[in-house]
């Protein structure tokens, strides 16, 4: 059922509907996990409702999208929003100093990385506001990262196809 939903949204609103799923994927908000999304959009490219190329580019501005507003919230309010909850649960702190030391010591390399980890992927995009990471050095590694990530679901979507959605159903 779920398939066959995304697959409706996909058919009714295009590009706009994988944008805003990949985005809502990339904020780590509820929704449909990557790993279904953007097999799907390669599917729905194979199939030769959008081509494959415009959907690397909008899944990939989607990805940057929510990174760079998660980016943001760190940047803006993350030590606050750090403080307090540290503050509430001490016993975290080491492993959460430990993150932004190596986000500190890693860069742009560790954003790289960092996008091709589940989980870590999304996250780790507060921990480079908070530490104040260069904007730029953190687009470019983002972006690296995030295309990456996305050309291998929606690369398998494309060329593996139907098995892909027998897999994932």
């Amino acid at each position: 059922m779920e398939l066959e939903v995304i697959m409706d949204y996909f058919v009714k609103y295009g590009g706009v509907a994988i944008f805003v799923i990949v985005l809502l994927e990339y904020l780590n908000l509820p929704g449909f996990p990557a790993g279904v999304i953007m097999p799907l959009a390669g599917v729905w490219a194979a199939k030769g409702n959008i081509h494959f190329i415009p959907t690397m580019l909008i899944t990939v501005a989607a990805g940057l999208t929510g990174s760079l507003i998660l980016y943001w919230v760190g940047y803006t309010g993350g030590d606050f929003v750090l403080k307090k909850y540290l503050n509430k649960f001490p016993k975290q702190r080491p492993m959460i100093e430990k993150k932004l030391e190596w986000v500190r010591q890693r860069g742009s390399m560790g954003i790289f990385l960092s996008k091709l980890i589940p989980m870590i992927r999304t996250l780790i995009s507060i921990p480079a506001g908070v530490s104040r990471m260069n904007l730029i050095q953190y687009i470019v590694s983002s972006t690296l990262g995030i295309f990456v990530w996305n050309l291998f679901f929606v690369g398998a979507g494309y060329f593996l196809g139907d098995a892909v959605i027998g897999y994932l159903a």
